[in-house]
C-alpha cells in the first residue's frame, strides 16, 4: 500500500497558550519520581510536601526548601492513611490540580505529535502511556471526559513527572475530536490489530499526527476507527494474539518517533 500524500490546511506555529481550568485531577501526587518532577518543574502551585519519618529523601527536601514549599515529616502511618496508593515510597505533595490544555491549540502546533486515547480506564495503563508518550517526544494526550481515567494519584504516580510536562485536553467525545483535528491538518492514525499496514509503513508519520489507541480489550470503538484517516497495526510473531494497550502504545509511538527522526 502507498503512503497517503502529505496533508495541508493547519496553521503551523502557534503556541499552546493558557489551558483551561478543569477536571482532569493531579492535585496530590505520590512517589518519589513523580513529586520531584512536580518541584523541578515548577509549573503549578504546590501547597506543601509530605515525607515519611523513616524515608531517606534529602533530594526531595533540598527542592522544596528551595522552592519556598513546606516540607512536613510526619508518621509513616500518617503519610499512609494520606495516600491513595499502595506504595507512595514515603513522599507525597499537595499541589494545585493539573488544568486542562486546549484541544484547538494543541492541533495547530507545527510538529503536532499527539496521543488520543479512546477509553483507556486503567489507572496504571494510563499513567504507564502518559510516561511512554512524554519522553518518546509527543506533545499532548487527548482524553474523553467520561468513562475514561483521568489524573489520580495512581496515574500520576505511574506517569512518574510525564504530567508536568505533557499537555492533557479533555473533550466530550473522541470521534468528534478527531474530527477537529482533521479539519486543522492532522493526521489520525488509528492503532488496530486488523489493519492491514504495520506502524513501521506508515508514511504520514512525519507529518502532524495523532496517535489513536482504544481502550482495554475493546480497543478502538466503531465510530472511532471509521473518523481515523489510516489505520496501522504491530505485527505479533508469538502465540499470544494481542498486546496490552501500554506495550501496544509504548511499541507505536518510538516506532512513530523513530521515524520522526526523534528517536
Amino acid at each position: 500500500m502507498s503512503p497517503p500524500t502529505s496533508r495541508g490546511g493547519g496553521r503551523g506555529g502557534v503556541g499552546r497558550g493558557a489551558p483551561k481550568s478543569g477536571g482532569l485531577g493531579g492535585g496530590q501526587v505520590e512517589g518519589r519520581h513523580a513529586v520531584r518532577e512536580l518541584l523541578i518543574a515548577g509549573r503549578r502551585p504546590v501547597r506543601d510536601v509530605w515525607i515519611s519519618e523513616t524515608a531517606d529523601a534529602d533530594d526531595i527536601v533540598a527542592l522544596a526548601e528551595a522552592s519556598g514549599v513546606p516540607v512536613r515529616r510526619v508518621a509513616r502511618g500518617r503519610l499512609d492513611a494520606e495516600a491513595r496508593t499502595d506504595a507512595p515510597q514515603g513522599v507525597l505533595a499537595h499541589a494545585r490540580d493539573l488544568a486542562e490544555a486546549d484541544l484547538g491549540e494543541l492541533g495547530e502546533r507545527e510538529a503536532t505529535f499527539l496521543v488520543v486515547l479512546d477509553g483507556v480506564t486503567d489507572p496504571q495503563n494510563l499513567g504507564a502511556i502518559l510516561r511512554t508518550a512524554e519522553v518518546a517526544g509527543a506533545t499532548g494526550v487527548v482524553l474523553a471526559r467520561h468513562r475514561a481515567a483521568h489524573v489520580t494519584p495512581a496515574v500520576a504516580k505511574a506517569a512518574a513527572g510525564a504530567i508536568e510536562y505533557l499537555p492533557i485536553a479533555v473533550v466530550a467525545g473522541i470521534p468528534s475530536a478527531l474530527r477537529t483535528l482533521a479539519s486543522q491538518g492532522v493526521w489520525t492514525v488509528g492503532l488496530d490489530p486488523d489493519a492491514e499496514r504495520p506502524v513501521w509503513e506508515l508514511g504520514v508519520a512525519t507529518e502532524r499526527v495523532a496517535l489513536v489507541l482504544g481502550a482495554e480489550g475493546a480497543g478502538l470503538s466503531r465510530l472511532t476507527r471509521e473518523r481515523c484517516d489510516v489505520g496501522v497495526s504491530i505485527p505479533l510473531a508469538g502465540r499470544i494474539g494481542s498486546l496490552n494497550v501500554a506495550a501496544a502504545a509504548a511499541v507505536a509511538l518510538f516506532e512513530v518517533a523513530r521515524l520522526r527522526g526523534l528517536a
